[in-house]
């Protein structure tokens, strides 16, 4: 059994995170000891390393929760499972497609400045016209 801190720093979530999960459901809340320190077990351990690594992956605290409630029932098909995973693979990469957008257009204007005074500069000229941008982005 850990204590808050413990786990913390075993899992490397913050406290006030792990509290913010349990009090949203996405742990169970833990035991309490005879002073009233929480007191985790392997198993919130393991729950709050999966919901990391969920959050690092980019999924959404809803998602994540219906992949919880998902892992909870080992028998059913993971249809489901493959279809949270699927639509937030489609959101990254219509991220990364803006982010290239962004990139590209960035790259344009700062070609286009000359490094010359501000009164003639690209990048604040750019940036107070969107006219002067290439694409929507």
């Amino acid at each position: 059994m850990w204590s808050i801190g413990e786990l913390s720093k075993r899992v490397g979530v913050k406290v006030p995170t792990i509290r913010y999960y349990e009090e949203t459901g996405l742990i169970e809340p833990p035991e309490r000891s005879s002073g009233n320190q929480r007191r985790y077990g392997r198993q919130a351990m393991e729950r709050l390393a999966f919901i990391r690594h969920a959050r690092d992956l980019g999924l959404g605290i809803d998602a994540i929760r219906s992949l919880i409630e998902l892992s909870g029932h080992p028998e059913k098909p993971c249809e489901a499972a493959d279809s949270i995973a699927r639509e937030h693979l489609i959101e990254v990469r219509e991220r990364i497609a803006r982010l290239q957008r962004l990139e590209h257009e960035l790259q344009r204007i700062v070609d286009s400045c000359d490094s010359g005074t501000v009164c003639d500069c690209h990048v604040l000229r750019a940036l107070a016209d969107h006219s002067l941008c290439e694409s929507e982005h």
